[in-house]
């Protein structure tokens, strides 16, 4: 073990030390933990995608931490430490890699891909037991709802159940709106309209995967670009003395505009 994971390890140790250990580290559990880790996840995300190396170098030692953190509450519950974490995805990753750690031989990154759906649907039924499988077990219900719906359509895709083609499904995105609308001019009918905008975002998210652009990604761009925009018409109003619950919707629009066309 390298000297600087296992100072980690000991720093973690020492912050949950009933004996002058950290007051907040010690009160935390798993459950209160998680949150936290979903956010370093994102915040990992974030530093990708802004180009970032130093801070994601900073971002990915403290999705370590978390790692570390729920290593050390285990093994103060006898459960498992970081050693049995790592050898177990050792493990996976050696009995998922047959082609480099076998004999086993694989045409190209489309056959891996393949293999590897196949290796992971086989210990889905080993978990499975005597129940019958299902192509959409172990898609985890925590997952942002985006990625989970991209998750349960490429499931249901892998064993035929999919569009042929992107154009139809946006057929179906047409045909999702109008349902919309029709809840809409019979009256708000708010768990009906609810389950109507749930049929079209799921559509949209279908229509993506089918270009093959991932939902979460996408939607995080269009926020970044609202937020840039948005920005604009903030900054041009101040330069006027004003905000913009001063402005009309038609002064923001045209300053909408105008920071498109500045792009």
């Amino acid at each position: 073990m390298s000297s600087s994971l296992d100072r980690l390890l000991r720093i973690m140790a020492r912050l949950r030390d009933p004996s002058g250990g950290c007051p907040w580290d010690l009160e935390q559990s798993f459950a209160s933990i998680a949150p936290h880790t979903i956010e370093e996840a994102y915040e990992v995300v974030e530093a990708i995608e802004s180009g970032d190396r130093p801070a994601l170098r900073d971002e990915l030692g403290d999705l370590l931490f978390q790692v570390v953190f729920y290593a050390q509450m285990a093994s103060e519950e006898g459960c498992f430490d970081f050693e049995a974490i790592a050898a177990g995805i050792c493990e996976k990753m050696e009995r998922r890699h047959p082609h480099v750690f076998g004999q086993a031989r694989i045409a190209d990154a489309a056959a891996q891909t393949v293999n590897w759906e196949a290796q992971k649907a086989a210990e889905r039924a080993a978990k499975a037991g005597d129940r019958a499988p299902s192509a959409l077990d172990g898609v985890s219900t925590t997952l942002p709802a985006l990625t989970r719906a991209l998750k349960l359509q490429a499931r249901a895709g892998r064993v035929g159940f999919d569009w042929p083609e992107a154009a139809q499904v946006l057929d179906k995105i047409a045909e999702e709106i109008e349902e919309v609308r029709a809840e809409m001019i019979e009256g708000v009918e708010l768990d009906r309209l609810e389950d109507e905008i749930g049929d079209l975002l799921f559509a949209c998210v279908n229509l993506a995967r089918k270009l093959k652009i991932d939902p979460e990604g996408a939607l995080r761009r269009g926020n970044r670009k609202f937020e840039r925009r948005f920005g604009h018409i903030e900054r041009a109003l101040a330069q006027q003395g004003r905000s913009p619950s001063e402005a009309s919707l038609e002064e923001m629009e045209a300053l909408w505009v105008e920071a498109k066309q500045q792009e």
